[in-house]
């Protein structure tokens, strides 16, 4: 994969109901009035970035069909950090959602992750793996073993590892020994903090690239909410956003590639950020944006190009796989 050495993106693209949905703000409403045939929303998010972090493999495996019609309906350039499926790091949350008894994963449940994602990877357009653990994962030996095995397993694929609970960063230097002896990257997490929540320093651990995401601020609903969209209810202003433009900036120069994800997708809320995050870098922020979108969040304004331009539309005889 080559490519912009910053990739700035949002977590999943596809975010179509409750309070938080992108219709008609980012994208237009639903409905033939104001979407022709064949609207499509990852072309549409295409048009504006250059990657997106995947989500939607947390909750399932995707079917091969499901990749390649991503990796047809994007650009060449485009590039998908994919999440993990939820057996490999949530094993209490996959039991639950699945009834399954045994929660062990092999190496079967790996290859069958990797061929899932193989599409992205033949079409030149996969990024790291993300591994995301709960806040409950401590720094044990059990926890070591799993991280060990799982990267290797997925070796050559490039992993970035999610830890969250403080444990990991109350022994900074066992925790790089890991991740670098296993060439994964650190992820850097912005999200509320709490007594147990990890500390970090936004530093490179390896060369070979950083990943950072922004889950947004929001912790008065954090942990308690009605819906789970509440939790991702947070706009960073411009000046939340510097530090991270400084950090990019700096760890760009250090590593070969950085990608970095706004998590808070609520109501775009992520899309604002990124593009606004992209301008404070100085990078392109390509595409015709609507005017309610700006109207929405109105720091965008001199930001993006806005107008009407053609919707966009599914390729002639792809399929219509939604993420």
């Amino acid at each position: 994969m080559t490519g912009p050495r910053i990739r700035i993106g949002t977590s999943g693209w596809h975010y179509p109901g409750g309070a938080g949905a992108w219709d008609g703000v980012f994208y237009p409403p639903r409905g033939r009035r104001h979407r022709p045939p064949g609207f499509d929303e990852l072309a549409c998010y295409a048009e504006h970035f250059d990657t997106v972090e995947v989500n939607s493999t947390f909750y399932g495996v995707p079917r091969r069909a499901v990749t390649e019609a991503w990796a047809a309906r994007t650009p060449d350039d485009f590039t998908f950090s994919v999440k993990l499926y939820q057996k490999f790091t949530h094993p209490k949350m996959f039991a639950a959602a699945t009834g399954a008894g045994d929660t062990r994963v092999d190496r079967g449940d790996v290859e069958q992750f990797r061929d899932a994602v193989a599409p992205l990877h033949e079409a030149g357009k996969l990024g790291p793996l993300l591994a995301q653990f709960p806040a409950s994962f401590r720094n044990d030996t059990a926890a070591h073993d799993h991280l060990a095995w799982l990267v290797e397993a997925l070796s050559p694929c490039p992993v970035a590892v999610e830890l969250r609970h403080g444990s990991w960063s109350d022994d900074v230097a066992g925790t790089l020994r890991l991740l670098n002896g296993l060439g994964a990257a650190w992820v850097q997490i912005d999200e509320p903090k709490f007594r147990l929540s990890i500390a970090q320093n936004r530093l490179p651990n390896v060369e070979s690239f950083y990943y950072m995401r922004l889950h947004g601020r929001n912790a008065a609903k954090w942990w308690r909410h009605d819906h789970a969209e509440e939790r991702y209810d947070y706009h960073y202003s411009a000046a939340e956003l510097r530090p991270f433009r400084d950090t990019a900036d700096a760890a760009a120069r250090l590593v070969k590639r950085l990608y970095l994800y706004m998590n808070n997708h609520f109501a775009a809320k992520s899309v604002a950020n990124a593009a606004t995050l992209k301008h404070q870098l100085g990078l392109e922020v390509p595409g015709t944006w609507r005017r309610e979108m700006v109207a929405r969040y109105p720091e965008l304004e001199g930001v993006v190009r806005t107008g009407s331009a053609p919707a966009p539309l599914l390729p002639i005889g792809g399929p219509a796989v939604r993420e």
